[in-house]
Parts: C-alpha cells; structure tokens; sequence
C-alpha cells in the first residue's frame, strides 16, 4: 500500500516516462504530457526519441545508453523539443530497473522542469557579455578622450602664448589664462566626479552577481535588468562627462539652444556624490520649457562652481540642515531668473564686491584658484549676454543670474 502512494507521489510530482528495452515508451504520466504536448494515445509505443531535440549532440545519447545498459543511473539536463516545436529543459534521472536475477528489465526516468531557469541563465549570460563588452568600449572612449583632451590641452597653451605675444591686452590674456587654470581644476571635478559612479558601478556589478545566484533559484529576471540598466546609465553618465570637458575648451564649437533645467540636471548628477557625502539637501524649482542659448557645457560649470562654493561654505560650519534652494523662473518675458541661495552663513560684506574679481577667494591656496567667480561672470556676460550678482540673505547668500531667454524669431548670433 506504502509503495502505491510512494509511486502516486512520484508521479504527481514529477514528470515520469518508462521504457523497454530498446527505448520503446510503455508508459507517461500526465505531467509528461502537459509538458510535451502530446497525447498519451500518442506516445504510447513510440520511441523516446520522439521529444528530442535536433540540436543535442547524439554523442550525449550514447553516454546516456552506455551509462543505463552497464546498470547505471543517468543523471543530467536534457533540453527536449515539444511537439509544437518549442523547446523545454528538464533535469532527467534515468533508473536502470532490475528483476531478481539482476537483468534491466525497463527504463524509468524521472524528471522535472527547469525551463525558465535555464532560459534566464542564458539571458543572464548574455546580458553580462553585454556589460563586458560595455566596459570594454567604455575603457577605449576614455583613452582616445584623454588623449584629445591632452591634444587640446597643448593647443590651447600654444594659443595662449601667441596671443600674449599678439596682443598685451590685459583682461584678454587674463581671461585665457583662467580658463587654462580651471581646466586643471575641471581635471580634479572629473576624478572627484568619477569616485562616486565608480563606487556605484562597483556596487551595482555586486548586486547583478547576487542577483545572478538568486535568479537561478527564483527567476528574479526583473530585479536583474533594473542593476543592469543601471550599471549602463552609469557607464553612460560617466563617458558623457568626458564629452562635457572635452566639448568645453573646445574653441570652434557652435553656440546651442539649450533647456535650463536640463543642464542643472545634469550638474546636479555630476555634483551627487559630493552632495551626499556633504549631507546637502538641494530643493529646485523651475518653470517648465525655458530656453537658452550659448554653450551649454559652460552654463553648466558656472552651476557646478556655485555648488561648490556653497559646499566649501557649508564644510566650514557645523550645521545639521544643509539647504541649497534653486529657483529657475521667468522674468519680465523675454528673461530667465536663476536664483541659487543657500544657508551656510553668507558673504562678509567687506568683500562681498570682489568675489567676481580674478584671483580673489576666501580658501586656503591648495582648495581654489580665485578664477571660479570670475570665469563664471565671463561666461554668463560674454557667451549668454547675461548679468550674475550676489547679495546676502537670510543665513546665506544668493546669487542672481539673469539671461535672455531664447526667442524663434532670433536670427544672429550676437
């Protein structure tokens, strides 16, 4: 009675077939079936060979036959066709059974299904070649990248040279050289910006192993394409912030039409890390489609320097609540209003009129230059036709950048 209920267990559980001597099925249970897609009737005094697929190697079939006829279990992943032509994967024992002299009477083979792991192995295998092949591009673009930036770096040395010896004009040679001064300072931002998307990649690559062990178990295909994805945003994120610095003492690059929230947001992905490891809450308000043109790369520098600046404020204050506030609003219709305000104790309001000078700051010599300010009041007032000014207010300071807002109708680039 035991054994009967031992055998309906099986059956009901399992995915059961028998087969004489020479692999004639003799008998399938209902499981078989479902999974195959034929009929009893169907199968019934057919060779087992019937559900195999086309691409296993007959090499394995002869082990399999070896192995069963000198007595022995068979144990492996089969991957079988069904009759409507897909393919399934079962994990198959196949049992030798014996009669009491000790010949094979029959086959029976045991099975269960494996189908969606074996699937998500293989997708999982493919994306990680995916990724590996990203790295792979990814370490390319970046020395081709630095070379450029190193070419571009002695291009603009030489110019700088010859327009010392061209023209003596005194905020012109002044402004090229801060320009090549904070180019050693972007240099610094790239390896500052890099530390964190490298920890995040680091983090990410270890989870998809996590998830990659997990997945076998519970076919977690989801949770193991969102790390992916993320891994090649970072992945992306960090080669766009090469293009940036590259693209930004690029001396014949075209002016562009740009959204101001976009460049911010892209600011604020590169200064994350910094941010978070500051404790710096960063609240932003902005009307939504407001245009701008000049060069975005630029804009872009001036918002990274006043975040900065604000967290050089902030890292010299015990203050448990660190708030940047950004508001990017229209103005008087045809302008647009930056306000960037934060809490870190303002400006000492004897020098407050020469932040914007060249070489002036606050900071110990080894922190900055004294070039931020001013190269950022060059590029609102040359490149966007803009105004910046600062003023204290309420625990902090604020600075006021106004720019004309990009009209259809503009034709010139003044």
């Amino acid at each position: 009675m035991k054994l009967e209920q031992y055998q309906e267990a099986i059956e009901k559980s399992n995915i059961v077939s028998k087969t004489d001597l020479n692999g004639i099925i003799t008998f399938v249970n209902d499981e078989f079936c479902k999974i195959s897609g034929f009929k009893r009737e169907e199968l019934i005094g057919q060779n087992h060979n019937i559900v195999r697929h086309p691409d296993v190697p007959k090499e394995v079939f002869e082990n399999l036959w070896r192995t069963i006829k000198s007595k022995k279990t068979y144990v492996s992943t089969v991957k079988n066709r069904a009759k409507d032509g897909t393919t399934f994967y079962v994990n198959t024992t196949v049992i030798p059974m014996l009669n009491e002299e000790g010949e094979i009477e029959e086959y029976i083979a045991i099975r269960y299904d494996v189908t969606k792991t074996i699937e998500l192995t293989e997708k999982l295998r493919a994306k990680e070649e995916e990724l590996e092949n990203l790295n792979a591009t990814l370490e390319e673009r970046v020395k081709k990248q630095t070379f450029e930036l190193w070419a571009l770096n002695q291009t603009l040395e030489n110019r700088i040279k010859e327009e010392v010896e061209k023209n003596r004009d005194k905020d012109r040679v002044m402004f090229q050289q801060s320009r090549l001064a904070s180019m050693g300072e972007m240099m610094g931002n790239i390896a500052h910006q890099w530390r964190q998307p490298l920890s995040e990649l680091g983090i990410i690559l270890y989870k998809i192993k996590k998830i990659f062990k997990k997945s076998i178990e519970e076919n977690s295909e989801e949770e193991f394409l969102e790390s992916y994805e993320n891994a090649k945003q970072v992945i992306k994120k960090m080669s766009d912030t090469i293009e940036d610095f590259r693209n930004f003492f690029n001396p014949h690059r075209p002016k562009e039409i740009f959204l101001i929230e976009d460049v911010l947001h892209e600011a604020m992905v590169m200064m994350l890390g910094t941010l978070k490891k500051y404790e710096i809450k960063v609240d932003i308000q902005t009307d939504e489609n407001i245009k701008i043109k000049g060069y975005a790369s630029e804009f872009s520098q001036v918002l990274i320097n006043l975040l900065n600046n604000s967290k050089d404020a902030f890292n010299k204050k015990s203050l448990e609540n660190r708030i940047i506030e950004i508001k990017i609003k229209k103005f008087d219709k045809s302008y647009a209003m930056i306000t960037f305000k934060d809490n870190a104790g303002g400006i000492d309001e004897e020098i407050l009129d020469k932040i914007f000078e060249p070489y002036f700051t606050t900071k110990h010599a080894s922190l900055g230059t004294g070039l931020g300010l001013y190269m950022s009041r060059m590029i609102i007032q040359n490149s966007m036709k803009g105004t910046i000014e600062a003023k204290n207010c309420e625990n902090g300071v604020c600075f006021y950048i106004k720019i004309p807002m990009y009209a259809k109708e503009e034709i010139t680039d003044e």
